[in-house]
């Protein structure tokens, strides 16, 4: 782990949104850090830890009350209880950004300087106030646009995901130390464990990081959102099942086929799992030479999008027959997450059941809708999220990265080449170089083993002030 150094200097930032606001907040960090703050306002108390203090901004060059331009709370949190183990100071004042700006400039002028992105949150993790996987929370958090990101952040944020992986790499350690304890003894013919002991203890190992790893998706997909396209050939319903799903009028409908000439897209929240919908011109057979350019043009992002999206919605008219489009179209999103929706079934009443697959459809999942009444609606949102999460259940301590995902299967693969290398009767030292290179990916999630420029780009993504 990368130990902080004990000369840290001092670094400044606003840490409010840009623009205009009713509070900004200007904050500072690390050893000189009260002594920068005492001089940037005038307090009219001195500074004491936790407890908030009026102070008064002044014009640098009107020296006189009639100067001060604004008024300001001020907070210390002293070091070693503080966000980033140093003295904090927090200069709260109203959202001008030209008097945050004159704080900052003036606080650079006496010896600060300008914050990188999450420099804040990379100085509690170096201090050990947070590990990695607590620290990438607190950047979901902030980015997060839904409720169940939030919740799901918090939870990381909390070490939901630390206290899954804790008793793993407790045990993991001990086995460690039961094997070099066996060479150091070895000289005196002293067996402290025997071949089926290791195997009973890297096979206790496997099922709870392969849980974890399985965690992943639904966690990404919380985290990341999917996007889904809804094709299909013209005037079949796709801008009104768009709306629906929406729910405002968001694409234009008419009765005219071809009214959608391109790619509509939304950005809703099923369920806490953000989607984007994009709702595609309707594909036809083949470019006719009586096609409209502009058309040409939507059908051939219709295709892009098609090709892009993680997840497929065909729609189909429940009121006419499959065509020669509609069945290469089925069997291009075979194999791939996808669903047919048969629209207008309020026309006609003899559809097999929803979720049933109809002629031609191959194993797709079939649910008969109608835009207009509303009917299946509920049933398509249902399966809609059931195919962005692969129908895993939500879990505290979910893997939310690839990074974190990658961490996992290393040791996964560390741990099934130490258990061929046990069976093997291979000496215990070459089993150790599995086993520590399996502790090594799980001190890598945390962040005791992550090197500086993976914590770099980690860090680099934060905004800056947090």
């Amino acid at each position: 782990m990368i130990v902080p150094d004990a000369t840290n200097d001092t670094i400044a930032a606003v840490s409010t949104p840009p623009g205009r606001g009713g509070i900004g907040i200007v904050r500072l960090s690390g050893p000189e850090a009260a002594s920068i703050a005492t001089q940037l306002v005038r307090l009219h108390q001195p500074l004491e830890h936790v407890r908030a203090r009026l102070a008064d901004v002044l014009d640098d060059d009107a020296g006189t009350d009639a100067g001060r331009i604004d008024e300001a709370v001020v907070i210390l949190f002293a070091a070693p209880n503080s966000y980033t183990a140093e003295d904090l100071v927090e200069i709260a004042a109203h959202g001008s950004p030209v008097v945050l700006e004159l704080l900052l400039s003036r606080a650079v002028k006496l010896g600060a300087r300008l914050a990188r992105p999450g420099e804040f949150t990379e100085r509690a993790f170096l201090a050990g106030k947070l590990d990695l996987t607590q620290a990438e929370a607190v950047r979901d958090l902030i980015e997060a646009q839904t409720l169940t990101q939030a919740r799901q952040a918090a939870s990381q944020m909390g070490g939901a995901l630390s206290r899954r992986v804790g008793p793993v790499k407790q045990a993991l350690v001990e086995l460690v130390a039961l094997l070099e304890a066996g060479i150091d003894f070895a000289e005196d013919d002293v067996v402290l464990t025997t071949q089926a002991e290791i195997a009973s203890r890297i096979a206790a190992l496997t099922p709870p990081l392969s849980a974890l790893e399985a965690s992943f998706a639904r966690g990404h997909v919380i985290h990341d959102g999917l996007t889904l396209a809804i094709v299909g050939r013209p005037n079949v319903g796709k801008s009104s099942l768009f709306n629906c799903l929406v729910e405002r009028e968001r694409a234009i409908v008419t009765a005219t086929p071809g009214t959608t000439r391109d790619t509509v897209s939304e950005r809703i929240s099923l369920e806490g799992i953000p989607l984007e919908l994009v709702d595609t011109a309707g594909l036809r057979e083949g470019l006719r030479d009586g096609l409209e350019e502009a058309e040409q043009l939507g059908i051939h992002r219709s295709r892009e999008a098609l090709a892009d999206a993680a997840l497929v919605m065909i729609v189909l008219d429940a009121t006419q027959l499959l065509n020669d489009e509609e069945r290469r179209l089925l069997a291009v999103v075979e194999g791939r997450s996808a669903l047919v929706a048969v629209n207008k079934c309020d026309l006609i009443r003899d559809l097999p059941a929803a979720g049933r697959p109809l002629p031609d459809c191959g194993d797709l999942p079939v649910l008969a809708t109608s835009a207009l009444t509303g009917e299946g609606i509920p049933a398509l949102r249902e399966r809609i999220l059931e195919l962005a999460t692969g129908g895993a259940a939500a879990e505290p301590g979910m893997l939310t990265s690839l990074r974190q995902k990658q961490a996992i299967a290393a040791a996964l693969e560390a741990l099934a080449d130490a258990t061929q290398a046990n069976a093997a009767s291979i000496p215990h030292e070459m089993i150790l170089l599995d086993l520590y290179r399996a502790l090594w990916a799980l001190d890598s999630l945390t962040g005791q083993t992550t090197p500086d420029d993976i914590l770099n780009i980690i860090f680099s993504t934060f905004c800056i002030g947090k």
